[in-house]
């Protein structure tokens, strides 16, 4: 096999892992991004009435919001977080919502690192394409984000339907797959984790994520498919 050959096989099954990183990262993106929403976790506390529920104020609530996101972004192995009740101070978590949390932590952290991979590549990649100055390269990477914006549009309208058709069936594959205990059965009586986010929070937390990603895809897909239009049009003209 020649080298030119060898060459086109290479940028072939780069383009092709460009195209499928795509998804992975816009998806990646998303987690991350609800994971340290405040606006999120106040938006599930207001709809779902969390302070009734809990008997939290809404200013204890929203620092149990805050130490979270602080939490899943450090290197503390065990959350320790302190409310106030009725004047009392208390341990927010008990110790079997403690252990969960670090199960959770774990998960979003091996999305942070999915991210870093993903984004690394598809950087190197857009890098080389666009270092390259040769349109034939340029074509390589906008036809590469159209390919992967429709990836991605259709995973997140399979992932739409499937939320809306059969949440909590996915709910529960989702943490038979992800744990291997089963530390995430709360009870929503008296663990106050489960109190604070309700299955409810976790239905508009997918439809959000589904939403952002969908919306990313949209425009980088819609500014790679102007510059292949326009750029064929130059071309025909």
């Amino acid at each position: 096999m020649g080298i030119y050959k060898r060459l086109k096989i290479l940028g072939i099954a780069t383009k092709w892992v460009f195209t499928l990183c795509l998804p992975i990262l816009l998806l990646s993106v998303s987690i991350g991004w609800a994971v340290n929403s405040h606006w999120l976790y106040n938006y599930g506390f207001s709809k779902y009435n969390v302070s009734r529920t809990t008997g939290l104020a809404d200013s204890e609530l929203e620092k149990a919001a805050s130490e979270l996101i602080s939490y899943f972004n450090s290197n503390e192995e065990y959350i320790s977080l302190t409310a106030v009740k009725d004047g009392e101070p208390f341990e927010l978590f008990n110790e079997k919502e403690v252990i969960h949390l670090k199960d959770v932590k774990s998960l979003i952290w091996l999305d942070y690192w999915v991210l870093l991979g993903t984004l690394i590549y598809a950087l190197a990649y857009v890098g080389v394409c666009l270092l390259w100055r040769k349109r034939r390269y340029w074509r390589w990477l906008t036809r590469g984000v159209v390919g992967g914006g429709g990836i991605t549009l259709a995973l997140m309208l399979a992932i739409g339907l499937g939320t809306l058709l059969g949440f909590d069936r996915l709910f529960y594959q989702f943490h038979l797959i992800s744990f291997t205990n089963e530390l995430w059965q709360l009870d929503p009586t008296k663990d106050y984790l489960i109190m604070l986010f309700p299955r409810g929070f976790w239905y508009d937390a997918t439809m959000f994520c589904a939403g952002i990603t969908a919306g990313l895809a949209i425009i980088l897909g819609g500014v790679a498919g102007g510059y292949l239009w326009f750029s064929r049009s130059k071309v025909m003209s």
